[in-house]
């Protein structure tokens, strides 16, 4: 293979992820700082609470339009992910987990387009694992200690919405800081502005 063949394959690999484990976006890599054992606690309760594995509905209204949402959703994520079935798995977690959070479903949508590209496998040159490029110390500090799990779909959704309101409650309800934070990138505009124009792409109206 020529020297310029080779550049070549390793920068499309650096663009494509290799085998879909590697990915080269804005891939965040949270900064491991003290917590005080009550906020500890807080969020390893967070993420161990057992999760229904879809949403239920008391009213039809909420039910239909969580169901346009959730069609709609699926629409513009068909070029990503092919497969129906794993669409609308994906899609079901990250709406419960967003709304279990207190966070905007499009938000989410957003930052995972932009961290992972929806690699559930994607790896960054930080450490940081999944659709969410969830820190492996998030697994030792308020999980189980396995980091494993963090390819996990429920798991990897459920530590990245519980890690973006931790952020968020630190930040005092500043999404640009809590953003940045996130991708430990603090204070800089670029991360924050990527997901700010990746969420207008999934705004679409839920339940």
């Amino acid at each position: 293979m020529t020297p310029a063949r080779r550049a070549l394959l390793l920068s499309a690999l650096g663009t494509a992820g290799f085998g879909g484990l590697r990915q080269a976006a804005r891939a965040g890599a949270q900064i491991e700082e003290p917590l005080a054992d009550s906020v500890r606690s807080a969020l390893a309760a967070a993420v161990a609470e057992a999760a229904p594995p879809r949403p239920t509905f008391d009213d039809m209204g909420r039910r239909l339009g969580y169901l346009r949402w959730l069609g709609a959703a699926s629409e513009r994520l068909k070029r990503r992910k092919s497969d129906h079935h794993t669409r609308v798995e994906f899609l079901q977690a990250v709406w419960y987990e967003s709304r279990r959070a207190g966070l905007e479903t499009a938000l989410v949508l957003g930052l995972i387009q932009v961290e992972s590209g929806f690699r559930k496998y994607a790896i960054s040159r930080a450490g940081a694992r999944g659709y969410m490029q969830v820190m492996p110390f998030w697994a030792r500090l308020i999980g189980d200690g396995d980091a494993a799990r963090l390819f996990h779909l429920q798991t990897n959704l459920r530590f990245g919405c519980v890690i973006l309101r931790h952020y968020l409650e630190r930040e005092k309800g500043d999404l640009f800081m809590a953003l940045g934070r996130y991708n430990g990138s603090r204070g800089r505009a670029e991360y924050p502005n990527l997901v700010f124009g990746a969420r207008r792409q999934w705004d679409i109206p839920a339940a």
